[in-house]
């Protein structure tokens, strides 16, 4: 901002100040009324305690059971599984107060949209202040640039048009004159303007959204939802069969304190105490793969939130769309129709004729020249800063100067052969706006632009009535596919015109301004259906642009609704509408909140500070890469490029992640469930204590570790995003897992049960079989619960057998090793009861391989 017409802050003049009219507050006032009000600033939300957040974390029910194992297992003297434990804890705690904190961070961000400094006159005078020392009743200039520091009223206006994409979704500028309001946190696109402070701080736009979004606290998402129910499940059952097998054993003659740490053993053999290790695993590979997408999660728990997606509720404006407003159909005055195609304001494109034939006759060169004459925007190269051609000025008349220069015609060149002498500005009243051009020789040229309806009407020569009312119902159609028409008429005169009334001008087209859709968008709103994913459109634009855009994307069909949020409250709409318009920042949140009260798992899209609310509010967030700082830090995943693709893809991620924690469950519970079988059924055949505690938590070790863990890691199945979402409500061990858990264990169970009774009679050392047996086998279900994959197609996990090879190999040392051995409380097995005992346990990994290719 400049400072000419300032003073110093001290309020002494500066060289070049110029007193004006308006005297505004004097500086006692306003200091006064700053000490009254307080700063002009979103106020920060209380901090909680480091400490705090920890507590809130560990109390979760299986980090507590976590806890009670390393406490079990430090009095067993199980000191690296102690350590193992401890660390997980530490790991999960961290992810959860980095959270925490995130959140927090997305209030703390709406302070970097509030202008660093404000232009105010005091005493008479203008001054450069910090934007929080403005107050009520402060007399504020802004010009183009400024971010607004406070809601005003204005008083003065002059060509004044504001971006107002930030608080209410609009694309396009909007023009503000006297009289209106501007609300903090909006810029100034063009003009200038100088308005009276109505509030402040916490009461002005931008600090009622601050309160939405302070308001809005996520919820758990779906897998920490079911990691809860299940660790209190585990924990229950864990403790009460653990027990039963205290009583059976000590009834049964065993010692009491042997029976005490075989029980306490169980329960640390029965709880997956690598759950969350596998799970914080599958995560962050989860996230590193998102990232190469250009996608970057915020939390970890939002990657596996993708995957339970069901509803996608989307912004239009750079995220269906390209973000840049482009002509993208013209008609000239004798009727012809063309199709305009280009990328973004790139001075290249092609230009067609309505019969196909590329084509620039003489008529669409003059409607060309006459909207890149009738013009204040221009177009900026690609340079270091930006990789593409942008627009300067207002993005719709940027669109005409490229659509000059995909008509063959150099803006520059033009504009210098034709200079402008005289101008009336657009405003509100006669939505058009006209300049005049000195032409060598030939007088002067009128150009007029603006609404059909105020455009196309008397007095201009040389058009019938019949003629105009053809032109403008061809605005009409062209307004039903969703685009913003312009008319443009234009004249020439042989004296000096009234820009503000012209005449003797006469029709020259029209040009239809849209926001093309993203390449590809139309598939991917397919790609969505076919994954059982419902894409919504949220939008604050216009109904007929919102419908127009619905229709393309297929979302949207002639007698389908529009639901306008300035008709009443969208989250009362029927639950089959797919088009919401009109929507204002808390109409986004209650669609959200009334989706999820249906049992929906909502994503959100949105980039301005009113999308920040629902971002928060939404099961996952997706924020623009290229929108608001707010916006980022309230969403759960950031699109680097603003490519929703990204986020078709994130669900798959989501839904591979989430199939890899239930193939662990269903290995690592198995595994639980048959040591416990083992311990309690053993005695009823003749094995009085089939395991001893130190070999308990030997298998454990070896089968909960690595080779859990390496689980996490599976590449996703063939069909992933070609089946439905799993329903929100459905267990963690839902769809037939707890089930095939119970089976799977019960078949590790008999076997190893089997083994143990033949080695017993045979007189073999059948507690050492027991334990090599049931070791093997549970390795061998997590080869036989890999992923599927096509035929013909590499295995994406070569870890798995890394980990499973090398724990099969130290369950073995654990009978050959003598140290081990000793450590164990096992027996020496010869070569042939060696194979015996690995063949018998390959029974149950074959039986599922099997049974997977049947099914």
């Amino acid at each position: 901002m400049g400072t000419v017409g300032t003073t110093t802050r001290t309020g002494r003049p500066a060289a070049a100040a110029v007193p004006v009219a308006p005297v505004g507050l004097s500086a006692a006032t306003a200091e006064a009324r700053l000490r009254t009000d307080g700063p002009n600033r979103v106020a920060p939300p209380p901090r909680r305690h480091l400490a705090v957040r920890v507590l809130h974390q560990l109390t979760d029910p299986l980090v507590a059971l976590l806890l009670a194992a390393a406490v079990l297992t430090t009095v067993l003297g199980d000191h690296p599984d102690t350590a193992v434990i401890l660390l997980v804890v530490a790991v999960n705690t961290a992810i959860g107060v980095a959270q925490e904190l995130r959140a927090d961070r997305a209030i703390a961000a709406l302070d970097q949209l509030a202008a660093p400094t404000a232009r105010v006159v005091r005493d008479g005078h203008d001054l450069i202040v910090p934007a929080a020392e403005v107050v009520r009743d402060d007399l504020v200039r802004v010009e183009a640039g400024d971010v607004v520091p406070a809601d005003l009223l204005l008083t003065q206006a002059s060509r004044l048009r504001l971006d107002e994409s930030a608080l209410t979704g609009e694309a396009a500028p909007v023009a503000r004159d006297a009289g209106g309001e501007l609300a903090a946190g909006t810029v100034v696109a063009t003009g200038r303007g100088t308005g009276v402070v109505l509030r402040t701080g916490p009461a002005s736009a931008l600090g009622r959204i601050s309160g939405l979004v302070a308001g809005t606290r996520p919820g758990p998402t779906p897998l920490q939802r079911r990691l809860t129910g299940l660790g209190r499940v585990l924990g229950l059952v864990a403790v009460l069969l653990s027990g039963l097998v205290f009583v059976l054993g000590v009834a049964g003659g065993r010692p009491a304190v042997q029976m005490a740490v075989t029980a306490v053993s169980l329960v640390v053999a029965a709880v997956p105490e690598s759950l969350p290790a596998v799970v914080t695993l599958a995560l962050a590979l989860g996230a590193r793969r998102m990232a190469r997408s250009r996608a970057v999660p915020r939390r970890l728990h939002a990657v596996e939130t993708l995957g339970s997606v069901t509803v996608i509720a989307s912004d239009k404006t750079g995220t269906l769309t390209q973000g840049r407003m482009a002509v993208q159909r013209a008609v000239t005055a004798d009727g012809a129709g063309y199709a305009v195609t280009g990328t973004g304001y790139a001075p290249e494109g092609v230009v067609r004729q309505d019969d196909g034939r590329v084509a620039v006759p003489d008529e669409l060169r003059r409607l060309a020249r006459a909207g890149l004459l009738c013009n204040d925007a221009a177009l900026a190269p690609p340079d270091d800063r930006r990789p593409e051609w942008t627009a300067v000025g207002d993005p719709l008349e940027a669109a005409l100067v490229a659509f000059a220069a995909r008509c063959g015609l150099d803006p520059e060149a033009t504009r210098a052969a034709w200079p402008r002498v005289a101008e009336h500005p657009f405003d509100q009243d006669n939505r058009r706006m006209t300049t005049v051009h000195r032409s060598c020789g030939r007088g002067w040229l009128v150009v007029c632009k603006g609404a059909p309806e105020n455009v196309l009407v008397a007095p201009l020569v040389d058009a019938s009535a019949e003629e105009l009312a053809a032109l403008t119902a061809r605005a009409h159609l062209l307004a039903a596919e969703g685009l913003r028409v312009l008319a443009v008429v234009s004249g020439w005169v042989g004296t000096a015109p009234d820009p503000a009334a012209p005449v003797g001008l006469r029709p020259v087209g029209l040009v239809a301004v849209g926001d093309p859709l993203r390449a590809g968008a139309a598939a991917l709103a397919d790609s969505f259906d076919r994954a059982g994913v419902r894409l919504l459109l949220v939008t604050g634009d216009h109904p007929a642009t919102a419908a127009a855009v619905g229709g393309q994307l297929g979302l949207w069909r002639d007698g389908d609704p529009v639901v306008r949020g300035d008709d009443g409250d969208p989250a009362d709409a029927d639950p089959a509408t797919r088009v919401f318009a009109r929507t204002q920042p808390d109409q986004k949140l209650d669609i959200v909140a009334g989706l999820q009260a249906r049992g929906h798992v909502v994503a959100m899209t949105g980039d301005g500070v009113n999308d920040a609310p629902a971002l928060r509010r939404a099961d996952i967030g997706v924020a623009m890469g290229g929108g608001t700082e707010v916006a980022r830090q309230a969403a759960d995943l950031v699109l680097v490029d603003d490519d929703l693709a990204v986020v078709a893809a994130a669900i798959g991620e989501g839904r591979r992640i989430y199939d890899n924690i239930r193939r662990f469950l269903r290995y690592a519970l198995a595994g639980g469930v048959a040591e416990l079988a083992v311990m309690l059924a053993g005695p009823l055949f003749g094995l009085a204590l089939p395991l001893l505690p130190a070999q308990i938590l030997w298998i454990n070790l070896l089968t909960h570790g690595v080779p859990g863990v390496a689980l996490g890691a599976e590449p996703a199945e063939p069909g992933t995003l070609h089946r439905p979402p799993r329903s929100p409500q459905e267990s963690v061990l839902g769809a037939g897992l707890g089930r095939d858990v119970l089976l799977t264990g019960g078949l590790i169970a008999a076997v190893t049960l089997g083994a143990g009774v033949v080695a017993a009679h045979a007189d073999r050392p059948w507690q050492s079989v027991v334990f090599l047996v049931l070791g093997l086998a549970q390795l061998g279900v997590a080869l036989a619960v890999r992923a599927r994959r096509l035929a013909g197609a590499r295995r994406g996990n070569p870890g798995l057998l890394v980990a499973v090879a090398a724990s099969a190999l130290l369950q073995v040392g654990g009978v050959l090793v003598g140290p081990l051995r000793a450590l164990l409380g096992t027996a020496a097995l010869g070569a042939e009861q060696l194979l015996a005992c690995a063949a018998v346990a390959a029974l149950p990994g074959l039986v599922l391989r099997l049974t997977r290719r049947w099914r």
